[in-house]
């Protein structure tokens, strides 16, 4: 496969940009590989700057539950763009979109808008703790909530491959109102509550977590979560940003049967663009400035190209059959997926639409199983799906995704790939 324009965008970006990336993961450098420089996106294709396609099964992350460059949204941004792209004074849009999220996810009384999830999740953190008056913030071990410093203890994503600390650069006094607990251990979760109930101010979680590759909650867990901090008048927070409009219509809060106090929203409710949302309960919300004394701000909060990309997004989710055509796609291509590696020390977990190949011999429940994976064999594995064309999700700890424009034959020939992997 011809890179060299490619490896040649590289050389110049690293002249100016940190690394030649402006997120780390995208280096490829825990795979073995130099970046891809893409100039295309269309359907499930990506075309890179030297004219290879690969199939793409990251979706910007989860983007784009739709496929790229979908018609419908396209030629909405194109009108909202002849009208201005930022006026920093409010438009219809930003009511438009958050009536659709308070609409399939009523939990989400009252919405504001922000420009990605990490300003989500540190809106909603300093919110809790202006609603309860309290100042710990539970997380869970994996967990990746944004590069805010405070949350960046025991996180996943691209950190999770940095060791014992998150980051250089975040004092101990950042960090020391956040306790990372294990994933799916209610017992030390219980035991910390008998302890420091009352100066709790929120639990929040990915219901399932994706960025240290996909873990499904254990029975009740969830459930758990919600009974413990309700005995204690603390706020449960669910960082949807990733499963948020991607395990349902209403996220997993819907698919769990579970009530959250503050839900953070990203990927697909920007439709593409850089737009993510916090919410919750009316009174919780009403903290917010100008009504209370939370404050929270941003110039490019509600962008009118952002909110206009997110309501036609989420329009073609209220499709009929739109979520049921991808949950039967999904479960058949992994149900026969998970068949294919089941002699392979390859642990497929999955939930909906989402997926990730964990390589090890044992389950994985928590991040402890994680941070046991072969990531070697993962790297052999990512640049052996590369070399075929297909780009998977490029670290061990992260999800990977399918789309509704992903066919039955790119589905098969994933599982044909696999099949005949020997790394």
């Amino acid at each position: 496969m011809n890179r060299q324009e490619s490896i040649k965008a590289y050389e110049q970006a690293i002249k100016y940009i940190p690394g030649g990336v402006n997120s780390p993961v995208r280096t490829l450098k825990s795979v073995g590989e130099s970046p891809l420089f893409i100039k295309k996106a269309e359907g499930v294709t990506l075309t890179d700057i030297d004219n290879n396609t690969f199939t793409d099964y990251c979706l910007s992350w989860g983007v784009f539950i739709q496929g790229h460059t979908h018609p419908k949204v396209q030629d909405a941004v194109y009108k909202s763009i002849a009208n201005g792209t930022s006026y920093g004074i409010p438009s219809i849009q930003e009511t438009v979109l958050a009536r659709l999220v308070n609409k399939h996810v009523p939990s989400m009384e009252k919405v504001r808008f922000v420009n990605s999830g990490t300003e989500a999740v540190m809106s909603a953190i300093r919110l809790a703790r202006g609603f309860t008056k309290r100042n710990i913030i539970i997380k869970f071990d994996g967990c990746y909530h944004g590069h805010a410093d405070h949350l960046l203890v025991s996180a996943g994503s691209g950190v999770a491959s940095l060791g014992g600390s998150s980051s250089a650069g975040v004092p101990d006094s950042f960090t020391r109102y956040t306790i990372s607990l294990p994933f799916n251990d209610t017992e030390s979760l219980r035991k910390l509550f008998s302890e420091k109930g009352y100066d709790i101010a929120a639990i929040i979680v990915e219901p399932v977590p994706a960025n240290m590759g996909v873990v499904i909650p254990k029975d009740n867990f969830l459930k758990f979560l919600r009974e413990i901090t309700l005995q204690y008048r603390s706020l449960l927070i669910f960082d949807e940003v990733i499963t948020g409009f991607r395990l349902s219509i209403g996220g997993a809060q819907k698919r769990f049967g579970i009530t959250p106090d503050l839900t953070t929203l990203g990927k697909i409710v920007g439709g593409g663009f850089p737009a993510a949302a916090f919410g919750g309960r009316e009174e919780i919300m009403n903290m917010l400035a100008p009504c209370g004394p939370v404050y929270q701000a941003g110039t490019l909060s509600g962008n009118p190209i952002a909110m206009t990309a997110g309501i036609n997004a989420i329009e073609i989710l209220e499709d009929s059959g739109f979520y049921q055509d991808l949950e039967e796609k999904s479960e058949a291509f992994l149900s026969a997926l998970q068949a294919e590696t089941l002699s392979k020390d390859i642990q497929i977990n999955f939930i909906g639409s989402m997926f990730t190949l964990f390589f090890s011999d044992s389950e994985v429940q928590s991040f402890t199983d994680v941070k046991k994976c072969n990531t070697e064999r993962f790297a052999r594995f990512f640049r052996y799906m590369l070399a075929a064309n297909i780009y998977i999700s490029p670290s061990q700890f992260e999800s990977n995704f399918i789309s509704s424009a992903h066919s039955d034959l790119h589905l098969e020939r994933f599982i044909d790939l696999t099949r005949k992997f020997s790394g």
